[in-house]
Protein backbone atom coordinates (compact mmCIF):
# COMPACT_ATOMS: atom_id res chain seq x y z
CA UNK A 1 0.00 0.00 0.00
CA UNK A 2 1.09 3.25 -0.95
CA UNK A 3 -1.30 5.54 -0.05
CA UNK A 4 -0.03 7.29 -3.58
CA UNK A 5 -3.18 9.62 -3.74
CA UNK A 6 -1.11 11.69 -1.29
CA UNK A 7 1.46 12.45 -2.80
CA UNK A 8 1.82 15.08 -5.50
CA UNK A 9 3.19 15.38 -8.86
CA UNK A 10 6.13 17.50 -9.73
CA UNK A 11 4.75 18.60 -12.83
CA UNK A 12 7.89 17.85 -14.45
CA UNK A 13 8.34 17.02 -18.25
CA UNK A 14 8.61 13.37 -18.99
CA UNK A 15 11.17 13.69 -21.82
CA UNK A 16 13.40 15.83 -19.63
CA UNK A 17 13.27 13.03 -16.61
CA UNK A 18 16.49 10.88 -16.71
CA UNK A 19 14.95 8.81 -14.44
CA UNK A 20 12.09 7.36 -16.75
CA UNK A 21 14.09 4.05 -18.91
CA UNK A 22 11.63 2.40 -19.52
CA UNK A 23 13.16 0.18 -22.50
CA UNK A 24 16.65 -0.45 -20.92
CA UNK A 25 15.28 -2.97 -18.03
CA UNK A 26 13.54 -4.86 -20.51
CA UNK A 27 15.65 -5.78 -22.71
CA UNK A 28 15.08 -2.87 -25.19
CA UNK A 29 11.29 -4.07 -25.56
CA UNK A 30 8.46 -1.90 -26.52
CA UNK A 31 5.30 -1.25 -24.15
CA UNK A 32 3.82 -3.34 -26.67
CA UNK A 33 6.53 -6.13 -26.74
CA UNK A 34 6.85 -5.35 -22.86
CA UNK A 35 2.83 -6.69 -22.24
CA UNK A 36 2.97 -9.27 -25.02
CA UNK A 37 5.35 -10.75 -22.49
CA UNK A 38 3.68 -10.26 -19.58
CA UNK A 39 0.52 -11.81 -21.45
CA UNK A 40 2.39 -15.15 -21.82
CA UNK A 41 3.66 -14.97 -18.45
CA UNK A 42 0.26 -14.69 -16.99
CA UNK A 43 -1.79 -17.21 -19.15
CA UNK A 44 1.61 -19.55 -18.11
CA UNK A 45 0.55 -19.17 -14.43
CA UNK A 46 -2.50 -20.29 -15.20
CA UNK A 47 -4.44 -17.42 -15.71
CA UNK A 48 -7.04 -18.03 -18.75
CA UNK A 49 -6.76 -15.93 -22.16
CA UNK A 50 -9.77 -14.32 -21.59
CA UNK A 51 -8.72 -12.88 -18.46
CA UNK A 52 -5.40 -12.15 -19.93
CA UNK A 53 -7.35 -10.36 -22.67
CA UNK A 54 -9.73 -8.95 -20.66
CA UNK A 55 -7.28 -7.13 -18.85
CA UNK A 56 -4.54 -5.82 -21.18
CA UNK A 57 -6.41 -5.24 -24.51
CA UNK A 58 -6.00 -1.35 -25.15
CA UNK A 59 -3.96 -0.88 -21.82
CA UNK A 60 -1.22 1.88 -22.93
CA UNK A 61 1.66 3.47 -21.32
CA UNK A 62 0.54 7.09 -19.29
CA UNK A 63 2.80 9.31 -19.04
CA UNK A 64 0.68 11.05 -16.27
CA UNK A 65 1.60 8.14 -13.78
CA UNK A 66 5.12 8.29 -14.19
CA UNK A 67 5.13 11.97 -13.73
CA UNK A 68 3.58 11.13 -10.31
CA UNK A 69 5.53 8.76 -9.31
CA UNK A 70 8.43 10.46 -10.06
CA UNK A 71 8.01 13.51 -8.23
CA UNK A 72 6.68 12.25 -4.43
CA UNK A 73 6.79 15.22 -2.70
CA UNK A 74 3.62 15.37 0.27
CA UNK A 75 5.47 12.93 2.51
CA UNK A 76 8.45 15.50 2.63
CA UNK A 77 6.14 17.76 4.75
CA UNK A 78 6.63 17.42 8.78
CA UNK A 79 4.92 15.55 10.90
CA UNK A 80 2.76 18.85 12.37
CA UNK A 81 2.51 20.20 9.27
CA UNK A 82 0.83 16.80 7.72
CA UNK A 83 -0.73 15.34 10.61
CA UNK A 84 -2.79 18.74 11.29
CA UNK A 85 -4.26 18.82 7.51
CA UNK A 86 -4.91 15.12 7.27
CA UNK A 87 -6.63 14.75 10.87
CA UNK A 88 -8.87 17.56 10.19
CA UNK A 89 -11.82 18.84 12.62
CA UNK A 90 -13.83 17.59 10.14
CA UNK A 91 -12.44 14.18 9.51
CA UNK A 92 -12.26 13.86 13.15
CA UNK A 93 -16.06 14.15 13.43
CA UNK A 94 -16.93 11.98 10.25
CA UNK A 95 -14.60 9.40 11.64
CA UNK A 96 -16.39 9.40 14.89
CA UNK A 97 -19.98 9.12 13.29
CA UNK A 98 -18.80 6.19 10.93
CA UNK A 99 -18.00 4.68 14.44
CA UNK A 100 -20.80 4.41 15.89
CA UNK A 101 -22.81 4.13 13.08
CA UNK A 102 -20.61 1.05 12.08
CA UNK A 103 -20.53 -0.23 15.62
CA UNK A 104 -21.81 -3.64 15.28
CA UNK A 105 -19.78 -4.29 11.95
CA UNK A 106 -16.41 -3.48 13.79
CA UNK A 107 -17.48 -5.21 16.73
CA UNK A 108 -17.52 -8.79 14.70
CA UNK A 109 -14.38 -7.41 12.78
CA UNK A 110 -12.14 -7.21 16.07
CA UNK A 111 -13.42 -10.57 17.36
CA UNK A 112 -12.20 -12.09 14.48
CA UNK A 113 -8.91 -9.97 13.93
CA UNK A 114 -8.33 -7.94 16.87
CA UNK A 115 -7.73 -5.09 15.42
CA UNK A 116 -9.33 -2.00 17.06
CA UNK A 117 -12.66 -0.15 14.60
CA UNK A 118 -10.32 3.16 15.39
CA UNK A 119 -7.41 1.87 13.97
CA UNK A 120 -9.29 0.79 10.73
CA UNK A 121 -11.75 4.04 10.38
CA UNK A 122 -7.93 6.20 10.97
CA UNK A 123 -7.23 4.22 7.63
CA UNK A 124 -9.87 4.81 5.98
CA UNK A 125 -10.40 8.09 6.47
CA UNK A 126 -6.74 9.16 5.02
CA UNK A 127 -6.78 6.43 2.25
CA UNK A 128 -10.20 7.55 0.49
CA UNK A 129 -11.37 10.12 2.61
CA UNK A 130 -14.07 7.63 4.20
CA UNK A 131 -14.58 5.93 0.76
CA UNK A 132 -15.88 9.62 -1.40
CA UNK A 133 -12.66 9.40 -3.24
CA UNK A 134 -11.36 5.71 -4.81
CA UNK A 135 -9.29 7.54 -7.19
CA UNK A 136 -9.55 7.95 -10.55
CA UNK A 137 -7.28 6.06 -12.44
CA UNK A 138 -7.33 2.81 -14.49
CA UNK A 139 -5.41 0.59 -12.25
CA UNK A 140 -4.21 -1.86 -14.82
CA UNK A 141 -3.11 0.73 -17.20
CA UNK A 142 -0.94 2.30 -13.80
CA UNK A 143 0.64 -0.43 -12.26
CA UNK A 144 1.45 -1.72 -16.21
CA UNK A 145 2.88 1.72 -16.55
CA UNK A 146 4.96 1.57 -13.65
CA UNK A 147 6.00 -2.17 -14.62
CA UNK A 148 7.17 -0.89 -17.50
CA UNK A 149 9.23 2.02 -16.14
CA UNK A 150 12.65 1.21 -14.32
CA UNK A 151 12.52 2.70 -11.11
CA UNK A 152 10.33 0.09 -9.07
CA UNK A 153 10.09 -2.57 -12.36
CA UNK A 154 10.17 -5.24 -9.81
CA UNK A 155 7.46 -4.03 -7.51
CA UNK A 156 4.97 -3.31 -10.17
CA UNK A 157 5.45 -6.16 -12.32
CA UNK A 158 4.20 -8.23 -9.41
CA UNK A 159 1.76 -5.68 -8.95
CA UNK A 160 0.32 -6.19 -12.82
CA UNK A 161 0.23 -9.80 -12.59
CA UNK A 162 -1.86 -10.05 -9.40
CA UNK A 163 -4.35 -7.03 -11.01
CA UNK A 164 -4.62 -10.10 -13.97
CA UNK A 165 -5.24 -12.55 -11.56
CA UNK A 166 -8.06 -10.52 -9.82
CA UNK A 167 -9.54 -9.88 -13.29
CA UNK A 168 -9.38 -13.99 -13.47
CA UNK A 169 -11.60 -13.77 -10.14
CA UNK A 170 -14.27 -11.93 -11.69
CA UNK A 171 -13.36 -8.27 -11.84
CA UNK A 172 -14.21 -5.94 -14.13
CA UNK A 173 -11.05 -3.51 -15.46
CA UNK A 174 -13.78 -1.19 -15.91
CA UNK A 175 -14.70 -1.11 -12.21
CA UNK A 176 -11.15 -1.32 -11.26
CA UNK A 177 -10.25 2.29 -11.18
CA UNK A 178 -8.72 3.33 -8.02
CA UNK A 179 -5.28 5.27 -6.84
CA UNK A 180 -2.70 6.37 -9.76
CA UNK A 181 -0.42 3.88 -8.04
CA UNK A 182 -2.67 1.10 -8.16
CA UNK A 183 -4.62 0.87 -5.08
CA UNK A 184 -8.40 -0.04 -5.07
CA UNK A 185 -11.84 0.76 -2.97
CA UNK A 186 -12.34 2.29 0.39
CA UNK A 187 -9.00 0.97 1.67
CA UNK A 188 -6.75 2.09 -1.41
CA UNK A 189 -5.72 -2.24 -1.17
CA UNK A 190 -3.09 -2.96 -3.55
CA UNK A 191 -3.73 -5.90 -5.95
CA UNK A 192 -1.52 -8.69 -4.26
CA UNK A 193 -2.69 -7.21 -0.78
CA UNK A 194 -6.47 -7.83 -2.35
CA UNK A 195 -5.13 -11.46 -3.98
CA UNK A 196 -3.36 -12.28 -0.43
CA UNK A 197 -6.20 -11.30 1.90
CA UNK A 198 -9.31 -10.63 0.79
CA UNK A 199 -12.22 -11.33 2.86
CA UNK A 200 -15.95 -11.72 2.14
CA UNK A 201 -16.89 -10.33 5.35
CA UNK A 202 -20.52 -9.57 3.98
CA UNK A 203 -21.43 -13.51 2.96
CA UNK A 204 -22.16 -12.46 -0.79
CA UNK A 205 -20.04 -15.14 -1.77
CA UNK A 206 -16.72 -12.97 -3.11
CA UNK A 207 -14.34 -10.48 -1.43
CA UNK A 208 -15.41 -6.58 -2.83
CA UNK A 209 -13.14 -4.22 -1.30
CA UNK A 210 -14.64 -1.60 -3.98
CA UNK A 211 -17.89 -1.86 -2.88
CA UNK A 212 -18.23 -3.45 0.34
CA UNK A 213 -17.35 -1.47 3.23
CA UNK A 214 -17.80 -4.99 5.41
CA UNK A 215 -15.61 -6.64 2.72
CA UNK A 216 -12.84 -3.99 2.81
CA UNK A 217 -12.47 -3.27 6.74
CA UNK A 218 -12.08 -6.95 7.50
CA UNK A 219 -9.58 -7.34 4.32
CA UNK A 220 -7.64 -4.59 6.04
CA UNK A 221 -7.10 -6.00 9.38
CA UNK A 222 -6.81 -9.13 7.72
CA UNK A 223 -3.96 -7.79 5.71
CA UNK A 224 -2.89 -5.79 9.47
CA UNK A 225 -2.53 -9.13 11.43
CA UNK A 226 -0.49 -10.93 8.33
CA UNK A 227 1.97 -7.48 8.94
CA UNK A 228 2.02 -8.56 12.55
CA UNK A 229 -0.82 -6.70 14.32
CA UNK A 230 -1.34 -7.99 18.49
CA UNK A 231 -4.51 -8.63 19.80
CA UNK A 232 -4.72 -6.10 22.59
CA UNK A 233 -1.67 -4.68 22.63
CA UNK A 234 -1.17 -0.72 21.89
CA UNK A 235 0.24 1.07 18.61
CA UNK A 236 1.04 4.75 19.46
CA UNK A 237 1.26 6.63 22.80
CA UNK A 238 2.12 10.46 22.61
CA UNK A 239 4.77 11.12 25.80
CA UNK A 240 6.65 14.28 27.25
CA UNK A 241 10.49 13.67 27.70
CA UNK A 242 12.85 15.63 29.90
CA UNK A 243 15.29 18.05 28.84
CA UNK A 244 18.02 15.15 28.89
CA UNK A 245 17.62 11.69 28.06
CA UNK A 246 20.45 9.09 26.48
CA UNK A 247 18.87 10.75 22.32
CA UNK A 248 20.81 8.51 20.47
CA UNK A 249 18.55 5.64 21.74
CA UNK A 250 15.49 7.87 20.18
CA UNK A 251 14.95 5.77 17.00
CA UNK A 252 11.89 2.95 15.37
CA UNK A 253 15.30 0.51 15.21
CA UNK A 254 15.56 0.25 19.01
CA UNK A 255 13.18 -0.89 21.44
CA UNK A 256 13.34 -0.43 25.32
CA UNK A 257 10.74 -2.17 27.98
CA UNK A 258 8.51 0.69 28.91
CA UNK A 259 10.02 0.28 32.35
CA UNK A 260 13.48 1.79 30.88
CA UNK A 261 11.92 5.03 29.35
CA UNK A 262 10.10 5.70 32.65
CA UNK A 263 13.10 5.30 34.39
CA UNK A 264 14.36 7.73 32.38
CA UNK A 265 12.10 10.51 33.24
CA UNK A 266 9.36 9.61 30.07
CA UNK A 267 5.84 10.42 31.14
CA UNK A 268 2.69 9.58 29.70
CA UNK A 269 1.34 13.04 27.64
CA UNK A 270 -2.36 11.45 29.34
CA UNK A 271 -3.22 9.07 30.64
CA UNK A 272 -0.38 6.06 32.40
CA UNK A 273 2.78 4.77 31.08
CA UNK A 274 3.26 1.81 32.92
CA UNK A 275 6.91 0.80 33.78
CA UNK A 276 6.66 -2.96 32.56
CA UNK A 277 7.94 -5.05 29.87
CA UNK A 278 6.25 -4.08 27.00
CA UNK A 279 9.06 -2.90 24.10
CA UNK A 280 8.30 0.39 23.05
CA UNK A 281 10.95 2.98 20.85
CA UNK A 282 11.16 6.81 21.72
CA UNK A 283 10.24 8.26 18.33
CA UNK A 284 10.60 12.36 17.71
CA UNK A 285 9.58 13.02 14.26
CA UNK A 286 10.63 16.83 14.66
CA UNK A 287 13.64 16.12 17.27
CA UNK A 288 13.90 16.45 20.67
CA UNK A 289 12.35 20.00 21.13
CA UNK A 290 8.77 18.82 19.10
CA UNK A 291 6.55 15.81 19.60
CA UNK A 292 7.24 12.67 21.32
CA UNK A 293 5.82 9.33 20.91
CA UNK A 294 6.35 5.39 22.10
CA UNK A 295 6.16 3.30 19.24
CA UNK A 296 4.68 -0.41 20.01
CA UNK A 297 5.41 -3.44 18.35
CA UNK A 298 2.12 -3.03 16.53
CA UNK A 299 3.01 0.25 14.82
CA UNK A 300 5.11 -2.34 12.54
CA UNK A 301 2.25 -3.12 10.85
CA UNK A 302 1.82 0.16 9.92
CA UNK A 303 5.11 0.55 8.54
CA UNK A 304 3.98 -2.49 6.64
CA UNK A 305 1.11 -0.43 5.38
CA UNK A 306 2.77 2.35 4.34
CA UNK A 307 6.55 2.65 4.65
CA UNK A 308 6.63 6.77 4.72
CA UNK A 309 7.73 7.66 8.18
CA UNK A 310 5.07 10.82 8.27
CA UNK A 311 1.96 9.07 7.21
CA UNK A 312 2.21 6.40 8.73
CA UNK A 313 2.73 8.17 12.46
CA UNK A 314 0.07 10.31 11.53
CA UNK A 315 -2.32 6.79 10.81
CA UNK A 316 -1.79 5.82 14.16
CA UNK A 317 -2.00 9.47 15.74
CA UNK A 318 -5.34 9.58 14.56
CA UNK A 319 -6.33 6.17 15.60
CA UNK A 320 -5.62 7.48 19.54
CA UNK A 321 -7.69 10.40 18.77
CA UNK A 322 -10.26 8.56 17.46
CA UNK A 323 -9.93 6.35 20.81
CA UNK A 324 -9.82 9.41 23.33
CA UNK A 325 -6.18 10.77 22.84
CA UNK A 326 -6.14 14.45 23.33
CA UNK A 327 -4.75 16.85 20.15
CA UNK A 328 -0.96 16.62 20.10
CA UNK A 329 1.62 18.83 21.28
CA UNK A 330 2.47 22.00 19.26
CA UNK A 331 5.45 23.66 21.48
CA UNK A 332 7.93 22.28 19.00
CA UNK A 333 11.21 25.00 18.89
CA UNK A 334 13.00 24.13 15.56
CA UNK A 335 12.12 25.47 12.53
CA UNK A 336 12.92 21.82 9.61
CA UNK A 337 15.52 22.83 7.28
CA UNK A 338 14.23 23.91 3.16
CA UNK A 339 14.88 21.47 0.73
CA UNK A 340 18.13 23.17 -0.36
CA UNK A 341 19.51 23.36 2.94
CA UNK A 342 18.97 19.77 3.80
CA UNK A 343 20.26 19.18 0.22
CA UNK A 344 23.50 20.19 1.05
CA UNK A 345 23.60 19.19 4.54
CA UNK A 346 23.09 15.50 2.77
CA UNK A 347 26.35 16.62 0.00
CA UNK A 348 28.33 17.16 3.68
CA UNK A 349 27.26 14.71 4.87
CA UNK A 350 28.69 12.09 1.88
CA UNK A 351 31.72 13.99 1.88
CA UNK A 352 32.18 13.24 5.66
CA UNK A 353 31.82 9.20 4.94
CA UNK A 354 28.53 9.20 6.95
CA UNK A 355 26.20 8.33 4.33
CA UNK A 356 26.25 6.66 1.00
CA UNK A 357 22.33 8.62 0.12
CA UNK A 358 21.52 10.33 -3.04
CA UNK A 359 21.50 14.36 -2.11
CA UNK A 360 17.76 14.64 -2.84
CA UNK A 361 16.47 17.26 -0.25
CA UNK A 362 14.46 14.76 1.34
CA UNK A 363 13.80 13.89 4.95
CA UNK A 364 14.08 9.64 4.96
CA UNK A 365 15.44 7.35 7.59
CA UNK A 366 18.97 6.55 6.06
CA UNK A 367 19.29 11.08 6.12
CA UNK A 368 17.94 10.68 9.58
CA UNK A 369 20.56 8.18 10.71
CA UNK A 370 23.64 9.96 9.39
CA UNK A 371 22.46 13.10 10.88
CA UNK A 372 22.84 10.86 14.27
CA UNK A 373 26.61 9.80 13.62
CA UNK A 374 27.47 13.52 12.91
CA UNK A 375 25.24 14.64 16.00
CA UNK A 376 27.30 12.18 18.15
CA UNK A 377 30.99 13.15 16.33
CA UNK A 378 30.09 16.69 17.26
CA UNK A 379 28.93 15.90 20.72
CA UNK A 380 25.10 17.42 20.30
CA UNK A 381 21.99 15.88 21.56
CA UNK A 382 21.76 12.68 18.99
CA UNK A 383 18.09 12.97 18.06
CA UNK A 384 18.65 12.15 13.99
CA UNK A 385 16.57 15.30 13.17
CA UNK A 386 18.46 18.41 11.04
CA UNK A 387 18.33 21.77 12.19
CA UNK A 388 19.83 24.69 10.86
CA UNK A 389 22.60 24.72 13.68
CA UNK A 390 23.89 21.50 12.68
CA UNK A 391 24.01 22.49 9.25
CA UNK A 392 26.07 25.74 9.88
CA UNK A 393 28.57 23.50 12.52
CA UNK A 394 29.16 20.71 9.75
CA UNK A 395 29.72 23.82 7.20
CA UNK A 396 32.57 25.05 9.21
CA UNK A 397 34.24 21.26 9.37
Amino acid sequence: MYCAKWIFAAGLLLAADPAFAGPECHGGQSFEQFLASVRAEAEAAGVSKAAVASALDGVHFDESVIRRDHGQGVFQQTFLQFSDRMVSADRMSRGKKLLASNAALFSRIERQYGVPAEVLVAFWGLESDFGADHGKFPVIQSVATLAYDCRRADVFHVELLNAIKLVERGLSPSEMVGDWAGELGHMQISPPQYVKYGVDFDGDGKSDVIHSIPDAMATAANFLVGAGWQRGQPWLQEVRVPANLPWQEADLAIQHPRAYWVQQGVSAASGDLPADKLPASLVLPMGRSGPAFLAYPNFGAYLEWNKAYVYSLTAGYFATRLAGAPVVSHASRVAPLAAPELKELQLILRRMGLSNEVADGRLGTDTRAAVKQAQLKLGLPADGYPTADLLQRLRGQ
